[in-house]
């Protein structure tokens, strides 16, 4: 399972983000909540991509979730040791390596003391949105019936066709976000094999942004007419689709 260079490029958005840092269990995790009433019993868990809970993509995105009536935590589980958002495109990363230093045994805990407080709180319904490196976690929460629904935008770190399988023998309902042009795991051949998989399971939605690239829902140009009209379709799919089954 490996990753590319498309996973350590993009775009760095600017804007302020509206939500708190807030230690959970021993978790420093973002937390944007909708102003005004909102049910305190649902929750949406945001697992980001190798650059954490500290770009501000990620951030403006909850907050954005939030603005929808949906109550977000982006824990970090990746412990602080995100990929700096300076080296956004630099190319200087060592992906490889980071990884090695970030496997499940690591960033699963991590989340599990996030949901383990929420649910505490009073928390019975789950959705999970995962970005890249995050989609590998709300397969797992699929798995072990933590989640009703499931959203991720260009997967990555898969296992094919046994992840897919499980995923369609589940009760989740689950969005995929499919960028057309993704050279990673997600490419064009697993996006159909995907698709084949979940035929006729109405559970499963899939979404084609033809042209798109890895990363287009959270690292897109914002200055680009057509990434920026991908990136909104995508989040507009995401808060309809949640909101409609959760």
């Amino acid at each position: 399972m490996s990753l590319g260079s498309c996973c350590v490029s993009g775009f760095k958005h600017e804007g302020n983000p509206s939500g708190k840092t807030q230690d959970i269990n021993g978790v420093s995790t973002y937390i944007s909540l909708p102003k005004g009433d909102y049910d305190k019993t649902k929750a949406l868990l945001f697992l980001t991509d190798v650059f954490g809970t500290n770009l501000p993509n990620g951030q403006l995105l909850a907050d954005s979730f939030a603005d929808n009536g949906i109550a977000v935590y982006m824990p970090d589980y990746l412990h602080g040791d995100a990929i700096a958002a300076e080296d956004l495109g630099s190319g200087k990363v060592d992906l490889m390596q980071w990884l090695g230093k970030h496997g499940q045994d690591v960033t699963r805990p991590a989340l599990d003391k996030v949901i383990n407080h929420l649910k505490e709180q009073g928390v019975q319904k789950f959705a999970a949105i995962g970005y890249c490196f995050g989609a590998r976690y709300v397969t797992d929460l699929v798995k072990d019936s933590i989640i009703k629904v499931g959203v991720v935008a260009h997967p990555s770190l898969l296992q094919y066709p046994a992840d897919i399988e499980m995923l369609n023998k589940s009760d989740v309902h689950f969005l995929w976000l499919n960028a057309g042009e993704d050279s990673m795991m997600h490419n064009k051949e697993k996006q159909q094999d995907t698709k084949q998989i979940t035929s006729g399971n109405d559970k499963h939605k899939h979404v084609d942004f033809p042209g798109a690239g890895h990363g287009f829902a959270i690292r897109g140009s914002p200055d680009d007419p057509k990434q920026r009209a991908d990136a909104d379709k995508a989040f507009e799919e995401s808060v309809n689709f949640i909101k409609a089954h959760l």
